[in-house]
């Protein structure tokens, strides 16, 4: 990817043209303030199970999402906690489910609740998943996710998960164990691209933590990405050459180089500089338009994968850093 992208240097100052689309604020607003038939309830559901671990509790989570259907997830909190806790909120990685309860246990060792989303349809290919997605989308549409409903913003797919997203938050803010002042987001790839719209969004989050973003200037990704899953959308435009302005204008309200113009929270970005799947200049386009305090750490060889445990790390002590600034943090 370095010889096809641009260099690090070039990354850090490249800060392309791209127009906001019309009406994206109302978009959101409306899209947040609509309100379905969803679970007769309509609350967040917390059930304990039973994983067969001792120093975390782990529960069965279902928030009402998009239009008020369930969405599942899993929450991890450190057992024997007392007080309200911070929270980290992650979102996955293309094609992965929320998995099984006793995976995925470092912010909870950490001393924080740690929910993970399942994103609705996923779960394919490294955890499994439990939320279906009900709208599939219009025939023709290439296998995946990013022409799911390219037709219109209304219809895309990425406005239900981005919507699932902001309700799991607001889930956690209402949570008795957890203090609402102290919410971060997370996720890798795909979950690096949710983080980012969630984070421009809801306001008053304490901090976003994106890694190798996908759904950033997605004009560019598209041209210049050999590897899925931004080729779907070439793929479609090879068979629909007529369609090239309205796709790229639906796929702009999930761009997350526009959500980051929005966001206020700080910032701990991580971009890979040999990254074929999110090519580096997609993932600066973000960073470098991010309205918010912000830091980035930079692997300069490494892939898609990025910086994994050493990157986190990184956030572990950025974090309790930033939980420790707040006032009011407790010891």
């Amino acid at each position: 990817m370095p010889s096809a992208d641009l260099t690090l240097t070039e990354c850090r100052a490249y800060r392309p043209e791209l127009p906001l689309p019309d009406g994206f604020d109302a978009f959101w607003s409306d899209t947040l303030d609509e309100k379905g038939p969803g679970a007769p309830d309509r609350r967040p559901r917390f059930d304990e199970v039973e994983s067969g671990l001792v120093q975390v509790r782990c529960y069965d989570v279902s928030v009402p999402g998009y239009d008020g259907r369930p969405v599942r997830g899993w929450l991890r909190m450190p057992a024997g906690a007392t007080g309200p806790l911070g929270c980290v909120v992650e979102f996955l990685g293309y094609g992965r489910g929320r998995g099984l309860p006793h995976e995925q246990l470092m912010w909870a060792c950490a001393g924080y609740a740690h929910l993970v989303m399942d994103t609705r349809g996923q779960g394919w290919s490294s955890a499994t998943g439990g939320t279906p997605d009900t709208d599939p989308g219009s025939a023709g549409t290439v296998p995946g996710f990013l022409t799911r409903g390219v037709e219109a913003p209304e219809a895309h797919y990425y406005r239900r998960v981005f919507t699932d997203a902001v309700r799991c938050v607001q889930a956690m803010r209402e949570h008795p164990a957890v203090d609402p002042a102290r919410i971060v987001v997370t996720g890798v790839s795909q979950g690096g691209g949710i983080a980012l719209a969630v984070a421009g969004l809801v306001q008053g989050l304490a901090g976003v933590m994106p890694d190798v973003p996908f759904l950033c200037n997605i004009p560019r990704a598209a041209r210049i990405a050999a590897t899925p899953p931004y080729t779907e959308i070439a793929a479609y435009l090879r068979l629909h050459r007529d369609r090239v302005e309205p796709v790229f204008r639906t796929l702009s309200y999930f761009d997350g180089a526009h959500h980051a113009t929005r966001a206020t929270a700080p910032a701990l970005f991580s971009i890979a500089m040999a990254d074929d799947i999110c090519p580096p200049s997609t993932c600066f386009t973000a960073y470098n338009r991010y309205a918010g305090p912000k830091e980035v750490r930079v692997y300069e060889f490494n892939g898609h994968e990025g910086g994994t445990e050493h990157h986190r790390a990184e956030q572990l002590a950025w974090v309790r850093a930033l939980f420790a600034g707040l006032p009011g943090e407790r010891s």
